[in-house]
């Protein structure tokens, strides 16, 4: 009786400690390991700054590692940021791919990402062969045309504020050319105003659009103001494109354009600011009409397509 219960005990203490193991080798792997110290960072030769002044010549931008999972996005704004210190200009070339990526800390397939972003955006030229290279571009103002024609197609502005902006726009552009534009605008504005009467007198109203296209171009010139340059030229582009398929739909035109033309231009070399905002507003107000009688002519569809090249003119 005794040794039957002595080997109940045993076998009790048996099973408690197998249970003891168990327990304590789960709570030893389910426990944090402790964080390990960070590595401090190593300085070769190679990152030692190199006096450029001494030796005469510029010293190339230089660009910080990335530290965030955005790593793509982050290269871009650090490239902007040399370009707005002025450590880049147009026409200065990066540098090679791999340095560039070893100078970030990220690799060279996420660089290519973000300078192809800088390439669409109009940041950058990327030119392939032996003097090729990643290069600064001149500002394309053209851009900000593909941002308006985003805006449309997203919702942010409808097709009548971009039509009441153009008309103020305007306004504030004749005050300004008035002010600024020289003989050599005036003389610009003449000549567009004789190809204008030339494609009426042989019927070729497709060409005289792109005349008007050129009108308000040249007249944003004389303002001497590149950002209200760039504001006109994006919504004259897609307010063109309207004018451009309601001649396309009805061959219909503006009638006595080139006339309208000269008698702005004559308050315009004058410097008369109340008859040239006038004459202005009064012929966009005629334009806007004639196009509302043709809704689809004012359609996003419209305002969105690509004009087709080689139609009739």
């Amino acid at each position: 009786m005794e040794s039957l219960y002595c080997r109940e005990v045993q076998k009790r203490a048996s099973i408690e400690w197998v249970i003891h193991l168990i327990i304590t080798r789960m709570t030893t792997k389910s426990s944090p390991r402790k964080p390990g110290r960070p590595r401090a960072a190593s300085f070769n030769r190679r990152d030692r700054a190199v006096d450029y002044r001494a030796a005469g010549a510029p010293a190339p931008p230089k660009f910080r590692p990335i530290h965030t999972r955005r790593a793509f996005e982050e290269i871009c704004e650090r490239i902007r940021e040399q370009l707005a210190l002025g450590q880049l200009k147009p026409g200065d070339k990066l540098p090679p791919e791999r340095d560039l990526a070893q100078q970030l800390g990220v690799s060279r397939n996420v660089l290519r990402e973000a300078l192809r972003s800088l390439e669409m955006a109009g940041v950058l030229r990327l030119q392939k062969g032996v003097k090729g290279g990643a290069f600064i571009r001149e500002g394309d103002t053209s851009r900000m045309n593909v941002v308006m024609r985003d805006m449309l197609s997203l919702g942010t502005i409808s097709v009548r504020e971009l039509s009441e902006a153009r008309i103020d726009v305007l306004d504030l552009v004749v005050r300004l050319a008035c002010s600024h534009a020289r003989q050599g605008d005036f003389n610009a504005l003449e000549q567009n105003i004789e190809r204008t009467e030339l494609a009426t007198r042989e019927g070729r109203l497709l060409d005289r659009v792109e005349c008007s296209r050129e009108f308000y171009r040249l007249l944003a010139v004389a303002t001497g103001n590149k950002v209200i340059a760039m504001i006109l030229d994006s919504v004259t582009e897609i307010h063109m494109r309207f004018v451009y398929a309601k001649v396309v739909s009805s061959g219909v035109a503006m009638p006595r354009l080139a006339e309208k033309r000269r008698q702005f231009l004559t308050a315009l070399r004058a410097r008369d600011v109340a008859t040239a905002t006038r004459s202005m507003r009064s012929h966009l107000e005629s334009v806007q009409r004639m196009l509302e009688q043709d809704p689809g002519a004012m359609s996003l569809r419209v305002a969105l397509a690509e004009m087709q090249p080689g139609m009739p003119r």
